[in-house]
């Protein structure tokens, strides 16, 4: 009787588990809200909220536009050690030739990951740190956060490379975004950062939407395993007082 007692506990305890590891992103969100603050002309320090980044991993046109804007405007500074361009041909549906022809811009193999276009200690010396790998920055930092950095550089003459960001103050990077957002109105240059984003969100985690996908089934499973459970355990029990 206790061993089903215990049965029935464990039940409910891995439906809330099983919930809590499905609803963790959002709750990791919520936790860091805010894109950091800034200060204005007049001394006034103002909190920066971030923008919600249009992430949609079933959306293979915008992860397509994305994984080009990338391989156009990132992958010359950055690398993504963890990413195969035959992932990306693969999980994105585009054809390998495509792949080879457009999107390999600092590897010779398809089978290759993603890697940085200039030497790191070049980089190093022109911008004072070697840009960091993006592999899995938007689950170091958020979505939101990204995205939010992304669309927060303003001029500023006082810095090397004349723009400043309201997201990282004094960052390194310079706004490689900045002919992009001239060409473009604010919703289309909008729309292209979110699908840098979303493009950089599968990236980080290619399984992302299986993964919710199969915890909804999971939790499920357990609450439907739950009901026989407990009705078994209270016919053990109706003759005891």
């Amino acid at each position: 009787m206790k061993a089903l007692n215990s049965l029935i506990k464990f039940g409910a305890g891995a439906v809330l588990v099983a919930a809590g590891a499905f609803a963790s992103t959002n709750a990791m969100a919520a936790a860091a809200k805010g894109c950091g603050t800034y200060t204005e002309a007049d001394g006034t320090t103002v909190t920066l909220e971030c923008s919600k980044a249009p992430i949609d991993l079933t959306n293979k046109g915008s992860l397509q536009r994305g994984a080009a804007m990338f391989m156009n405007y990132c992958a010359g500074c950055h690398s993504a050690q963890y990413v195969r361009h035959s992932r990306i041909a693969k999980d994105l549906d585009i054809p390998p030739e495509l792949v080879e022809k457009y999107l390999m811009v600092t590897s010779k193999s398809i089978g290759d990951h993603i890697t940085a276009g200039i030497d790191p200690e070049v980089q190093g010396q022109w911008f004072g740190a070697a840009p960091p790998d993006l592999s899995l920055e938007t689950r170091l930092r958020g979505d939101d956060w990204v995205y939010t950095y992304l669309l927060s550089f303003y001029e500023d003459p006082s810095r090397p490379w004349g723009a400043n960001n309201l997201v990282l103050a004094n960052a390194a990077m310079p706004h490689v975004l900045m002919n992009l957002q001239q060409e473009l109105g604010k919703q289309e240059y909008e729309s292209r950062v979110g699908d840098l984003v979303n493009f950089m969100a599968w990236m980080a985690e290619p399984v992302r939407h299986q993964r919710k996908i199969y915890g909804a089934y999971v939790i499920l499973f357990l609450l439907i395993l739950l009901i026989p459970v407990y009705l078994l355990n209270k016919e053990f029990w109706k003759d005891v007082k």
